[in-house]
């Protein structure tokens, strides 16, 4: 069944596999680098003024914090792994430095596993930051669109960029799944037959 799938699936033979690499990695390298610096640009802001806060706003939770910016060094491996794919066309086109199949295959399977690494830090940061608002919400008096904080001391609030870090968190995944499909395309391009490896699957049972 995966041969047949494989079949229908399969571009022909006279495609070239550089010219994909190239055309979608830069693709993907430009979309990170454009939506990517939305969040990033958020994140710089809050370390550098982050100690500015004014008083009684919502604290944010540390460990939302690590994991933010975790998923934003993965979304910047994932860029400079993608202008990689820009220099291995390069090296494919050229016969004297044409890397194997295998390690084509290797090198795209990676930026595959690195954005799926991504999107799982991702979802783990957006869980944790709308159960923190949440229980916020859940502890704050029920008033409607009030969200003043008094039951517990001193009086705290949800701000706009609280929202305005979840639309950072929603570009983030929405940029990860992207790249993700980008590289699942590449993945199965690398492993069906090219004008650079026109043989590639033949030796599959």
């Amino acid at each position: 069944m995966l041969r047949a799938l494989r079949n229908v699936l399969r571009p022909s033979e006279n495609r070239s596999l550089a010219r994909a690499l190239s055309r979608l990695g830069w693709i993907g390298f430009w979309m990170q680098i454009a939506i990517g610096a939305v969040p990033l640009a958020l994140i710089t802001y809050a370390v550098l003024f982050g100690t500015a806060r004014a008083a009684g706003t919502r604290s944010g939770f540390p460990l939302i914090q690590y994991l933010t910016v975790v998923s934003l060094l993965v979304l910047a491996f994932t860029a400079v792994w993608f202008y990689r794919y820009t220099s291995l066309s390069v090296r494919l086109a050229d016969p004297s430095r044409r890397p194997t199949a295998f390690s084509v295959q290797r090198t795209v399977l990676t930026g595959v596993m690195a954005s799926t690494l991504g999107i799982a830090f991702s979802m783990l940061v957006l869980f944790f930051e709308v159960a923190q608002l949440w229980i916020y919400f859940l502890r704050a008096p029920q008033a409607g669109v009030p969200v003043i904080q008094t039951t517990a001391g001193q009086a705290s609030w949800v701000s706009a960029a609280d929202i305005l870090h979840l639309l950072a968190l929603l570009l983030s995944m929405f940029i990860e799944v992207a790249v993700l499909i980008i590289g699942l395309w590449l993945l199965l391009r690398a492993m069906t037959p090219s004008t650079e490896f026109p043989h590639v699957g033949d030796e599959d049972p």
